[in-house]
């Protein structure tokens, strides 16, 4: 007689309530996945953890107050039975490099489906990683940069809250990259470079790409 495997018993953390509670109902509705809490933020995450035990979380990374990365570092140290699998908007190599090097076993953009999902949860309680494809790309990125790369030149404040992949996005507009070569170089996929490039126009009040374009010369981005 086949014995009858346990659910994987995981928390759901993400401080956008749409998102995690969208997550909780497609998972919850997994047979071999039981989601005993949700997390609106890193503390959360971190004291539900401690009360309920499960086997992994699924963790997104930028959250108020103690983020994703303070989590899976609290985490890895005081409950490294759990495995910590990250799943987020963001792919740049910073923030790839933080995470595995604070204890994620596992690495997802939120572009993943359930299936996606399922699989890294599973997996990484077993002891496996699972990083897709853009990540594993970006940690390739990371290791084979050369020092002419414009993300190294960059300086360390940067204007109106622009992350470095987006300075970095910006440049590469400035020189009269279009989205997809952007994508092509950074290893990212076109809808990520769409969505930096929206994120650019809002921070640095552009209307469109000549004036982001106007705004990275005027700032020595270009």
């Amino acid at each position: 007689m086949t014995e009858v495997q346990a659910p994987v018993r995981i928390i759901v953390a993400d401080d956008q309530a749409s998102v995690r509670e969208g997550l909780v109902l497609l998972l919850d509705l997994l047979p071999d996945i039981e989601v005993v809490a949700s997390a609106a933020d890193g503390q959360e995450a971190i004291d539900l953890c401690g009360r309920h035990h499960p086997d992994a979380i699924l963790l997104d990374l930028h959250m108020p107050g103690v983020d994703g990365i303070q989590a899976t570092h609290h985490l890895r140290q005081h409950h490294p039975e759990i495995a910590i699998v990250v799943l987020t908007t963001y792919a740049d190599d910073a923030s790839v490099l933080a995470a595995l090097s604070a204890g994620a076993r596992s690495y997802l953009t939120k572009d993943a489906d359930r299936a996606d999902i399922a699989h890294a949860l599973r997996s990484s309680v077993t002891g496996l990683a699972v990083l897709d494809r853009s990540i594993q790309a970006a940690l390739v990125g990371a290791a084979t940069r050369g020092p002419d790369n414009p993300l190294r030149e960059l300086p360390d404040r940067l204007p109106d809250g622009l992350t470095k992949r987006e300075a970095e996005v910006l440049v590469m507009m400035a020189s009269g990259m279009a989205n997809p070569e952007i994508a092509a170089s950074l290893y990212l996929s076109p809808h990520t470079v769409k969505s930096h490039v929206n994120r650019i126009f809002a921070k640095t009040g552009s209307s469109d790409r000549s004036s982001a374009v106007r705004y990275a010369r005027d700032h020595g981005l270009a």
